[in-house]
């Protein structure tokens, strides 16, 4: 089975990852909290295979003794609110973004925040031993909890400026694409005052709308509603409700790295910290550097941005925000935890004082490119690989090798790396032109192609 990548376990469902798997996971967590605690909180996402690995990792549990809270469909930010209020650690089972046919499993500590590598490790080393059981009279028993949507909702209106969102009297779109986001963000902007529209937004693991992933690619229904409903902002999540990205008032999709960094500059002040993954865009540097902060970059993967904020913390640096450009950010001052919901209210707070499009426009000066190579097997991911690092090596540019091979020319980027949750290599490109994105992108995907 899989192990941790960048952000939890995840497989194709009864292929790379049986309910067996869940189960062992789940004994292998509980194998290491023991010492800690007798009880532990499960929530899942709308995957139609979400029930089967709940059920499985809820054993797995009850089997060492522990009790388990069920927490039925919830957003994963909702099981990390409710891991902090009742400090108990958690398993979320979900697969995120990835399509219809994949499930996975995310483990949360009992301060609500996903597990750190160093105690990752510890799971994974307790996997390979065999575990123990409880005996009959020890077994743990589970419960369900029906109020953890409705708190996790409660907690986000009371952390942002609800009569700010609420006077702009703003019109939202809000696709969840048949996550669990379903069960939560409508409602929570209709009480933050806005007035809401949806499009894919039944619960439904099959994703019948469009695909798990809020990318410019998939959200056409979205773009489409907007212009139609003459709508403000268009709100779209991922498969567990923890990133969000935007559609401006014109029905145009907002770069994902523009909407951080004009949620970065709105938060930023001298001598704060920002996290993000190698892959981060120049808009992001250009606005550390103009609020005179400091930019920390780290693989990519939330477990790897959530262990360097608590780095930082440690070294007396307040880290204001952190995140990717995908739409996953953290305000850790909130909570250390992706949370979509929180970051689309936090984005229409700053709507109060011009529209979307105007809101991003200082940071839409740079062009993306994203490629995803599909490979067969591991003797094909080793030939990109190859090819790819001989390329990066003989560049003219300066190499980062923090996360894959990022290659800077100054007049743009490029950075390829294997995926920790998909078997692809993904190629990333930035530029000021397109022109030159694309020529970047190309080299490297050709260098890839191309292999040994």
């Amino acid at each position: 089975m899989h192990v941790f990548g960048s952000s939890g376990v995840r497989g194709v469902a009864g292929e790379e990852l049986t309910p067996q798997d869940a189960m062992q996971v789940a004994q292998a967590a509980g194998s290491v909290w023991t010492t800690d605690t007798d009880r532990v909180a499960i929530a899942r996402d709308t995957r139609t295979t979400g029930r089967t690995y709940e059920n499985a990792a809820t054993s797995g549990f009850t089997g060492l003794g522990f009790d388990v809270d069920r927490l039925g469909v919830v957003p994963t930010p909702g099981l990390q609110a409710y891991c902090e209020a009742e400090a108990v650690p958690g398993l979320m089972v979900t697969a995120s973004h990835n399509p219809p046919a994949y499930n996975g499993i995310k483990l949360i500590g009992a301060d609500g925040v996903e597990l750190s590598r160093a105690t990752l490790d510890e799971v994974e080393h307790a996997l390979a031993a065999e575990p123990s059981h409880a005996s009959w009279d020890r077994m743990g028993t589970d419960r369900r909890v029906e109020r953890a949507r409705r708190d996790y909702r409660a907690g986000v209106i009371e952390s942002v400026d609800r009569e700010r969102i609420a006077d702009a009297d703003l019109t939202v779109v809000v696709d969840p694409g048949h996550g669990a986001g379903a069960l939560v963000s409508p409602d929570l902007f209709r009480e933050l005052g806005c007035t809401v529209h949806t499009v894919n937004a039944q619960p439904d693991g099959h994703f019948p709308g469009r695909n798990p992933e809020p990318v410019a690619a998939t959200l056409g229904d979205l773009r489409s509603y907007v212009r139609a409903t003459d709508a403000d902002l268009g709100i779209a999540h991922d498969g567990d409700g923890d990133r969000a990205m935007f559609v401006d008032e014109r029905g145009e999709h907002v770069d994902g790295s523009a909407m951080f960094a004009a949620l970065a500059a709105a938060e930023l002040h001298e001598g704060d910290g920002v996290v993000s993954a190698v892959n981060a865009s120049q808009r992001i540097v250009d606005v550390v550097e103009d609020a005179g902060a400091t930019l920390s970059l780290t693989p990519i993967g939330s477990t790897y941005i959530v262990s360097r904020i608590a780095e930082r913390q440690a070294e007396g640096t307040h880290v204001a925000i952190a995140g990717e450009g995908n739409g996953g950010i953290l305000f850790p001052d909130y909570r250390i935890a992706r949370d979509g919901a929180y970051t689309a209210a936090r984005f229409c707070e700053l709507l109060s004082d011009r529209p979307a499009s105007e809101l991003v426009a200082p940071y839409d000066d740079y062009y993306n490119v994203r490629r995803n190579l599909h490979v067969d097997d591991e003797a094909a991911r080793e030939s990109m690989l190859a090819g790819i690092e001989a390329h990066a090596t003989e560049a003219a540019a300066d190499l980062d090798t923090t996360d894959g091979w990022r290659l800077d020319y100054g007049d743009g980027w490029v950075l390829a790396r294997p995926s920790g949750t998909e078997p692809v290599v993904r190629v990333y490109a930035e530029a000021r032109t397109p022109e030159r994105a694309e020529e970047l992108a190309g080299q490297m995907v050709g260098a890839a192609e191309r292999g040994e």
